[in-house]
């Protein structure tokens, strides 16, 4: 038996939850929270295989209840079941620990394959939020390719750098000193490994030129 811990603030939704773990015949309720506040006192004393957790509640988040108690729940996973599904509340609700995640209509059947995959070792997730994870995980791939894990400021550094400024018209520019602005400067060289300004302007260049051409 997989035992399942639920923390849903919306009384219909959360009885519907119940009602699917208590029809199948290889799942059992460990705990039923209507907040975050609730779950945080009890979970750690009572620890569920897997704990099914909306994102929004009533004070503290989802979120801030997965931060909270998984350092003492080694054995516990957590499922987000949320109506969210914009990249920050995946990515955060991701970050935070969740395993899985399912949107809220999702079937009665749909629930009970996440938690046995989920429990298998599987990291269940909606179709439609696995599609943003993919996307999610490409544009940081294509980000930082473009930027050669560039700072925003070193960035600007570099553009003004390929427009031919010196380093006090940088400086004055975006209001920093000039020993700042040649610090800046360093540190491009480094993680572009070029010697100088022309080399990182030149390939700097190149590679956007490539990646736009592709």
């Amino acid at each position: 038996m997989i035992s399942i811990s639920i923390v849903e603030d919306h009384d219909f939704y959360r009885q519907s939850l119940v009602k699917v773990i208590e029809e199948s015949s290889f799942l059992k309720i460990s705990g039923v929270y209507s907040c975050a506040e609730e779950a945080m006192q009890e979970l750690p004393f009572n620890a569920p295989d897997i704990a099914i957790v909306d994102i929004k509640l009533k004070l503290k988040s989802g979120i801030e209840l997965i931060q909270k108690v998984k350092p003492f729940l080694a054995n516990t996973q957590f499922l987000m079941c949320s109506g969210y599904q914009n990249d920050e509340n995946i990515f955060n609700a991701l970050k935070a620990g969740a395993s899985g995640y399912i949107v809220k209509g999702s079937t009665e059947s749909e629930i009970q394959n996440a938690i046995v995959e989920l429990h298998n070792g599987g990291s269940p997730m909606s179709p439609y939020i696995a599609r943003q994870v993919i996307n999610l995980l490409y544009k940081t791939k294509t980000t930082d390719n473009n930027t050669f894990g560039l700072s925003s400021r070193e960035l600007e550094v570099l553009s003004l750098l390929s427009q031919g400024l010196l380093y006090k018209e940088i400086s004055d520019r975006l209001s920093i000193s000039p020993n700042t602005v040649k610090n800046h400067c360093k540190n491009i060289y480094k993680r572009l490994h070029v010697q100088n300004k022309v080399e990182a302007i030149n390939k700097f260049s190149n590679y956007n030129l490539q990646a736009h051409a592709s």
